[in-house]
């Protein structure tokens, strides 16, 4: 039996989830503080941290990991929101996730694992791997 998605639900969800895409950490801000999960994923797991983390938006990081979402909620592949900052190079929301509590030896890949894969040493360094 399944159950019927309500088609509001569903348009607030994915304007919610475009919000994240496009980094907008005060309307993020204001629906999480009004009862919307900090952790919301979509269809693939995507959490609004790693939508906006993907996206290169470092605010909205910070807003949500202020409201409580998990820095290291991984996706339905394994991946985290710090892997995936690693991977497009966006170092302001390494920066952040690293501050809100982000494991850089979680997911899979996991961060270490993408700043090897890349040669960034920097990165390495900064996680305490070689």
């Amino acid at each position: 039996m399944s159950e019927e998605l309500d088609p509001e639900v569903v348009e607030l969800a994915a304007k919610i989830f475009e919000l994240a895409r496009r980094g907008d950490a005060e309307a993020l801000a204001a629906y999480v503080d009004a009862g919307v999960p900090a952790n919301l994923t979509n269809d693939r797991g995507d959490s609004l941290v790693m939508l906006a983390a993907y996206h290169g938006h470092a605010e909205a990081v910070a807003a949500l990991l202020a409201r409580g979402a998990e820095a290291d909620r991984a996706n339905d592949r394994g991946q985290t929101p710090l892997a995936g900052a690693v991977f497009k190079g966006e170092d302001a929301v390494i920066k952040a996730l690293l501050a809100g509590g982000a494991d850089p030896s979680a997911g899979t890949p996991s961060a270490v694992d993408t700043a090897r894969m890349f040669g960034k040493t920097d990165l390495l360094a900064q996680f305490g791997a070689n």
